[in-house]
């Protein structure tokens, strides 16, 4: 065993935090083009050139990231961050994720508030777009190829496509049927929906991964009871405190707490990704509370979708406009309001989504050879490549324009 556990050991010290906290943060910056275009980005610099995490390895935690709520790009960099580095990598390749697009976004709307000069913000972007919108595509081609290696997978593919762009069927009962179909495929057709069989060709012709297929999994991915207790108390910890906290500072009523409890609300539902809870966010900022209106909603929608970062990250705009609007520190100093809007919004917003990582992470690795497990995944997967497109609309507009 000792051998083994130095082999495993050694191989994943190849990959130096430095490097890895480089490359997150290099990310954070170019990351445009929504989930499709940020893990397609994630496939092409970590899978193919650089060869750190397998190709079998690296789509069983994008299955896994499909099924939660929150960003599933966002939670794939975590996840991949804590394989190789533990719980403070995942946490570094979280935040690199976000950071940037959180302090570009705060930029663009100090100035849109300011100024009211959206019209030259978007402009200044639009140029990215037909980029963005190119690397969608790719991507659907990319991860289909790779993952739809037989014909019940690819009708799984068609059928996923016709159900959200032809019937508006909300994709989160695309992902729940798509799950049960995998689930009994794993009893009555296995051999389509085994992991195995569906990335065989995994490392071909770029030869071995750091993280390759048969890697064992490093000690700190192990499931222990006490490391989920450990990490579950203190993520919770960190949630009672920061709400305490704004309780104690600005009351019950006040906004930064309305919103702390609001944005925790709304990173339980956002099954789907972003424009699966923009409904809510809509319905809770513009018609509840009164933050902003529903043309800034709109404008912010914009601003987030030329931006780097997940388009979820339109909360932070939500979040910067509610403060504002509310004066919450007086009129003289608005814009260090609207950066505590933004930061409340995003704190609270991504919060569960490391601890979903973090406390999933150990049996989602433990599971990976059990066809119980994996089958929902990969049909999920399948039925996801059927709605990358439909699932972003402004960018379909824009190839079709």
């Amino acid at each position: 065993m000792e051998p083994i556990a130095n082999e495993t050991k050694n191989r994943f010290e190849h990959i130096s935090f430095k490097e890895a906290f480089l490359y997150w943060l290099k990310l954070g910056f170019i990351s445009f083009g929504g989930p499709a275009g940020q893990i397609s980005m994630m496939h092409q610099e970590l899978v193919e050139k650089r060869r750190w995490i397998s190709e079998h390895r690296f789509l069983h935690a994008l299955n896994y990231t499909m099924v939660l709520p929150g960003p599933e790009a966002q939670q794939l960099a975590t996840y991949i961050g804590w394989l190789m580095h533990g719980v403070l990598g995942g946490i570094t390749a979280g935040v690199l994720f976000v950071l940037p697009s959180l302090f570009i976004l705060m930029a663009l709307t100090w100035i849109y508030l300011a100024y009211g000069d959206v019209p030259a913000v978007e402009g200044v972007l639009y140029g990215i777009k037909p980029a963005v919108t190119a690397i969608v595509v790719f991507a659907a081609y990319r991860i289909g190829s790779r993952t739809l290696k037989n014909n019940v997978l690819r009708a799984m593919a068609i059928s996923a496509f016709v159900a959200i762009f032809a019937l508006d069927v909300p994709f989160p009962y695309i992902v729940l049927m798509a799950g049960l179909i995998g689930y009994m495929g794993a009893y009555l057709a296995p051999k389509y929906f085994k992991a195995s069989g569906q990335h065989t060709a995994s490392g071909k012709g770029l030869g071995p991964a750091l993280i390759d297929d048969d890697t064992p999994v490093p000690e700190h991915a192990k499931f222990k009871w006490v490391r989920l207790i450990t990490l579950g108390a203190i993520g919770f910890a960190i949630w009672v405190v920061a709400l305490a906290l704004l309780v104690a500072s600005f009351g019950w009523e006040g906004t930064l707490t309305q919103m702390s409890l609001f944005f925790t609300k709304a990173a339980l539902l956002t099954f789907g990704g972003a424009y699966a809870v923009l409904p809510y966010v809509y319905q809770g900022g513009v018609e509840h509370y009164a933050w902003l209106s529903g043309t800034q909603m709109i404008d912010g929608l914009a601003l987030g979708e030329t931006t780097p970062g997940p388009l979820i990250m339109v909360v932070a705009f939500v979040g910067f406009v509610g403060g504002w609007t509310k004066e919450i520190f007086g009129p003289e100093i608005l814009p260090f309001a609207g950066a505590a809007g933004a930061g409340v919004a995003t704190l609270f917003t991504f919060l569960p989504s490391f601890l979903f990582i973090l406390l999933g992470g150990p049996v989602v690795e433990a599971t990976r050879h059990d066809i119980k497990f994996t089958a929902p995944l990969t049909g999920i997967t399948a039925a996801v490549v059927g709605v990358i497109l439909p699932r972003y609309p402004r960018l379909v507009d824009t190839l079709y324009s």
